[in-house]
C-alpha cells in the first residue's frame, strides 16, 4: 500500500513539469484570453532584438525581471536583471545602471545570496545618482554585513525616512516587512505585527499586497499560540473573497485556516478545509494549488496511516486529471512564453553575432573572421558529420545485436511444442504456445529500445522464466527479488541484457540437476547503481563445459559474445558503466553467480 503512495507522489512530480496541453492553440483562440504580463514583455523584447534597439532590449529585459518577480520567480527575475545590466552598461546609462544594480542586489538577497547582494549594494552605491539613493544603498550595505538585527532595524528606518520623503510607498512597504521579519528573528511578536501594519497603510491601493500581508499577520498570530486572532483574519479574508468571487484568495484561505487548526491539533477541522481547498483548485483548474492542497492531504493520510483515503484521492485527482489541465490559463501561458523565450534566445544568439561584426573597422577583418569562421564551420561540419556516421554505426550495430534472436531457444521451443502434441498434451501445447507468442511480440515491440523500464524487464523476464519452468517444471523453481527503495517505474536499465544469462543458468545448469534446483533472480541498490544477481544451484561451470557439444559451445560462446559487444556499444554511445561477471561457486557449492551492475538510469536515453 505504502509503495502505491510512493507511485502517487511520484506521477505528482511528473505533473509539476511543463505540460503540453491537449489542443493549446484552439483553446487560446476560442477563449481569447489576453497574454500575461510576461508574456507581453517577452513579445516586446522579442521585437526590439528583430530590430536591435539595443535602449528597447534593456527596458524589455527589465520589464521580463519585474512580472517574474511579481509572479514569485526570484531566481528568474535575478537572470533578467543581469542581462537588462549587461545592455544599459554598454549603452553607459549610469542612473538605469544603478536602479538595475540595485533590483539585481534586492533579487539576490532574497534568494539569500548575501555574498552577491553586498557586493551589488555597495557598487549601486557608488553609482548612485543622488545622495539619499547613495545613502540608502549604503545602509543596505552596511545592514547585510552585520548579524545584529537591532542594528538592522536602524538601517532600515534610515531607508524608510529616506523613500517616505521621494514618496516610494512600494519601497517602504518592503522596507517595514523586513522590519518584520526580523522582528519574528527575535521573538518580538508585537513588533513584527506592528510592523507589518504599518506595511498595510502604505499598499492600501494594491489589494493583493494587502492580503498577503494580513496572512503574514495572521502567522505572527498562530506562531504566538494567537490562534482566534489568527483564524479570524484568514476568515475574514475567505469571507471577502467569496463575496468577491475571488476564487484564488478563497483558496490560499482555506490553506492558511487548516494550517492554523493544525497547530491547534485539530485535524479534522483541518482536514475538511483542504479537502475544500482541493475540490475549488480543481473545480477551477488551479494545477498549482491542485497540487498543494493535495499534497498537503496525501502527507496527513500517510503519517496517519490512512492508506484507503490516500487512494481514494488518487482516483478522484487522476478523474479531474485532464479537465484540470484543459482550464489551467496558467500552462497556456507558460508554453506560451517557452515558445518566446526560445526565439529570445536564439535572437540573443544572432544580436552577439551582429555585434562582434560590427566592432571590426576594417574589410581586412571582416575577410579574415568570415574565412575562419566558414572554415571551422566546414571543419565542424565534417567533424559533426563523421561523428553522426559514427554514432548511426553503433546504434545500427546495437540493434542488430539487440534483433538477434536465439535459434537454439526457437529450436526447443518449437521441440517442446512438438513434444507436447505428440504425448496428446494438446492443453499444454496450447498453453506453452500462447504464453511463447505473447513474449515472442513483446520481444520484438521492444526490439527497437536500448532501455526499458526496470518494471517491464522484469516482466518480460518473469515471461521468460514461466514458459522455461512450463517446460523443465521438474527441474527448478525461480524466485525474483527487488530491493524496495527501488522505485521500477521510474527506473530504466538496457533492454534483454539479463535474459541470455538466464537462458545459459537453465540450459546449462539447472537442466542437467538429478534433482529440482533453485533460480534466484535479484535486483538492488548498491552504491548509486542497480546491482542484478543472477544466483544458481546447477552443476556449474567447469562441469557443464565438459557435458557440452560442439554447437552448444559455439551457442553459448557466440550468446556471451553477443552480451559484451552489447555492452560496449552501449557504453561508448551513452557513457554508461554497464559491466558483469561470471562466476562458478567454490566447492562444496555447485552452480554459478552472474553479477550486473548497471547504472540507475530515471529518462529513457
Amino acid at each position: 500500500m505504502r509503495r502505491i503512495i510512493k507511485v502517487i507522489l511520484s506521477l505528482f512530480l511528473l505533473f509539476l513539469l511543463p505540460i503540453e496541453v491537449k489542443a493549446q492553440d484552439t483553446i487560446v483562440e476560442q477563449k481569447q484570453q489576453k497574454k500575461s504580463k510576461i508574456n507581453q514583455a517577452a513579445t516586446q523584447l522579442k521585437n526590439s532584438l528583430d530590430v536591435n534597439d539595443e535602449v528597447r532590449i534593456a527596458q524589455g529585459y527589465e520589464a521580463l525581471a519585474k512580472g517574474f518577480l511579481d509572479k514569485g520567480d526570484v531566481a528568474k527575475s535575478e537572470e533578467y536583471l543581469k542581462k537588462a545590466l549587461q545592455s544599459y552598461s554598454k549603452l553607459n546609462r549610469k542612473k538605469d545602471v544603478a536602479r538595475v544594480t540595485r533590483s539585481l542586489a534586492k533579487s539576490q538577497e532574497t534568494q539569500n545570496k548575501i555574498k552577491e547582494a553586498s557586493t551589488n549594494y555597495r557598487a549601486a552605491s557608488e553609482l548612485s545618482p543622488d545622495k539619499e539613493m547613495e545613502q540608502i544603498n549604503s545602509n543596505d550595505y552596511n545592514r547585510l554585513n552585520n548579524s545584529n538585527t537591532l542594528v538592522q532595524d536602524d538601517y532600515l528606518k534610515s531607508n524608510i525616512e529616506l523613500f517616505d520623503k521621494k514618496e516610494k510607498k512600494e519601497e517602504v512597504a518592503d522596507l517595514y516587512v523586513q522590519k518584520a521579519e526580523n522582528s519574528v528573528k527575535r521573538n518580538d511578536k508585537v513588533d513584527a505585527i506592528e510592523s507589518y501594519q504599518q506595511a498595510i497603510k502604505y499598499v492600501k491601493d494594491k489589494p493583493e499586497k494587502v492580503i498577503q500581508l494580513q496572512n503574514e499577520i495572521a502567522k505572527v498570530y498562530a506562531l504566538d499560540n494567537q490562534f482566534d486572532k489568527a483564524l479570524s483574519i484568514n476568515q475574514k479574508l475567505l469571507d471577502e473573497a467569496v463575496q468577491k468571487s475571488d476564487y484564488q484568495t478563497q483558496i490560499t484561505q482555506l490553506q492558511s485556516l487548516s494550517s492554523i487548526f493544525f497547530q491547534k491539533n485539530e485535524p479534522e477541522k483541518a482536514i475538511a478545509l483542504l479537502k475544500k481547498a482541493y475540490q475549488l483548485a480543481t473545480k477551477k483548474g488551479n494545477t498549482a494549488e491542485v497540487k498543494k492542497s493535495l499534497t498537503a492531504l496525501l502527507n496527513y493520510y500517510k503519517n496517519n496511516g490512512n492508506d484507503k483515503e490516500s487512494i481514494r484521492l488518487y482516483d478522484d485527482f487522476f478523474q479531474n486529471f485532464d479537465r484540470i489541465v484543459e482550464s489551467d490559463t496558467s500552462l497556456i501561458d507558460l508554453k506560451t512564453f517557452q515558445i518566446t523565450e526560445s526565439k529570445i534566445e536564439q535572437l540573443e544568439k544572432e544580436k552577439q553575432l551582429k555585434d562582434e561584426l560590427i566592432s571590426r573597422k576594417n574589410t581586412f577583418n571582416y575577410f579574415l573572421i568570415g574565412a575562419i569562421v566558414l572554415l571551422l564551420l566546414f571543419f565542424g561540419l565534417i567533424a559533426k558529420a563523421l561523428f553522426a556516421i559514427k554514432k548511426k554505426n553503433k546504434e545500427i550495430a546495437l540493434q542488430s545485436l539487440r534483433r538477434e534472436m536465439n535459434p537454439h531457444f526457437i529450436f526447443n521451443s518449437l521441440n517442446s511444442v512438438n513434444q507436447f502434441i505428440s504425448q496428446n498434451k494438446e492443453l499444454e501445447a496450447n498453453k506453452y504456445l500462447t504464453s511463447y507468442s505473447n513474449l515472442m511480440r513483446n520481444m520484438m515491440e521492444n526490439s527497437n529500445k536500448d532501455f526499458v523500464s526496470l518494471t517491464n524487464e522484469i516482466s518480460q523476464l518473469k515471461k521468460y522464466l514461466d514458459l522455461e519452468h512450463l517446460r523443465f517444471q521438474d527441474q527448478f523453481d525461480y524466485e525474483i527479488l527487488v530491493d524496495e527503495n527501488l522505485d521500477t517505474d521510474a527506473v530504466f536499465i538496457p533492454n534483454m541484457i539479463i535474459q541470455p544469462h538466464l537462458e545459459n543458468a537453465i540450459w546449462h545448469g539447472l537442466r542437467y540437476l538429478e534433482h529440482k534446483g533453485r533460480l534466484l533472480l535479484h535486483f538492488k541498490s548498491e552504491n548509486n547503481k542497480i546491482v542484478v544477481l543472477i544466483d544458481d544451484d546447477g552443476i556449474g561451470l567447469t562441469r557443464s563445459k565438459e557435458l557440452k557439444t560442439v554447437n552448444q559451445k559455439v551457442h553459448e560462446s557466440r550468446g556471451l559474445t553477443n552480451t559484451k559487444e552489447r555492452i560496449h556499444l552501449l557504453n561508448e554511445l551513452y557513457k554508461h558503466n554497464i559491466s558483469f561477471e561470471i562466476n562458478e561457486k567454490k566447492i562444496p557449492q555447485t552452480g554459478t553467480i552472474v553479477r550486473i551492475e548497471l547504472p540507475i538510469i530515471n529518462k529513457v536515453e
